[in-house]
């Protein structure tokens, strides 16, 4: 079961058998969740345990995080094929890396790439992900208080890409997947892979939101551009319950300069059916969640 804790609105997708077989909202009491952290841990509890009850989804659960107390980053190292090995080779580079001190972290990598460098040398591409530890206990604390049986904390980034990733093997283009929820959630990836993700400052739906998206999409560009195995950036494609917002859409594509679409909201579950009075457009990040593990 994946669920997306927006902040302002829970949603749960129940996949199996490699379909879809359920989603399902509520709403989120204000304040219970603020930019992406829990602020009320008992309040969101006693709302976990309302939503479940009523409407009798199963307990295990895949949790997604999205907020300024995650870091992700790019290195590069030689080829480590031993595990133990290359994880202290990780965990020595992420502390130059990462702002974060470590023992506060939890920590994770993905080995995204295996190149050899000019000199024929094997080199690794890997990604970084620390997440500040307080913040992820907070939110898993908050999920057991419910009788909720957490098995696995993610990327809402992770999941966002892992719903609506393009696999086409002719085509090494990166591509922004913009996420308007609760927080505004931004992921340039390659494929399946999330190379860069950031929480956006500005609210999807405050005053003057597209003009200042736009730019903080074309700074987090800027800065895609600036590691290691950057690819050229094709298009924007944008997703949560924003998108459903036409006007919205339209502002923003004028001024990104990139072609802009509206993703579909289920991604390869598309044929789903929805219950009536659910916004598609709230699914994506636990469809994500539902369909894969920790990165």
């Amino acid at each position: 079961m994946g669920l997306d804790i927006d902040g302002r609105f829970l949603a749960a997708a129940q996949a199996g058998s490699g379909r879809l077989e359920r989603v399902v909202s509520a709403e989120l009491p204000e304040g219970t969740v603020h930019d992406g952290e829990v602020v009320h841990a008992d309040g969101l509890s006693r709302a976990l345990r309302s939503f479940f009850k009523h409407n009798d989804l199963p307990r295990n659960v895949r949790l997604g995080i999205a907020n300024q107390q995650i870091v992700v980053r790019q290195i590069e190292l030689p080829q480590i094929d031993n595990e133990a090995e290359r994880t202290a080779a990780v965990r020595f580079q992420a502390a130059e890396a990462i702002a974060m001190p470590l023992d506060d972290a939890v920590l994770d990598h993905q080995i995204v790439s295996r190149e050899p460098d000019a000199d024929g040398n094997a080199r690794m591409q890997i990604v970084i992900v620390a997440a500040r530890r307080g913040m992820v206990e907070r939110l898993v604390e908050a999920a057991k208080g419910a009788g909720l049986k957490p098995v696995s904390v993610d990327l809402d980034a992770f999941a966002l890409v892992r719903a609506l990733a393009r696999h086409d093997a002719t085509n090494q283009e990166a591509h922004v997947f913009c996420h308007l929820g609760g927080v505004t959630n931004l992921a340039i990836a390659i494929g399946d892979l999330c190379l860069f993700t950031r929480p956006l400052s500005a609210a999807w739906d405050g005053e003057g939101a597209a003009s200042v998206i736009a730019d903080e999409i074309r700074l987090s560009l800027d800065y895609y551009m600036t590691q290691p195995g950057a690819r050229a950036v094709s298009d924007v494609v944008l997703s949560g319950p924003g998108s459903n917002d036409l006007a919205f859409v339209d502002e923003l594509s004028g001024h990104i300069g990139l072609d802009v679409s509206v993703a579909e909201p289920l991604g390869r579950f598309r044929d789903t059916e929805v219950p009536g009075g659910e916004l598609p457009q709230r699914f994506t990040v636990a469809v994500g969640l539902a369909m894969g593990e920790t990165a």
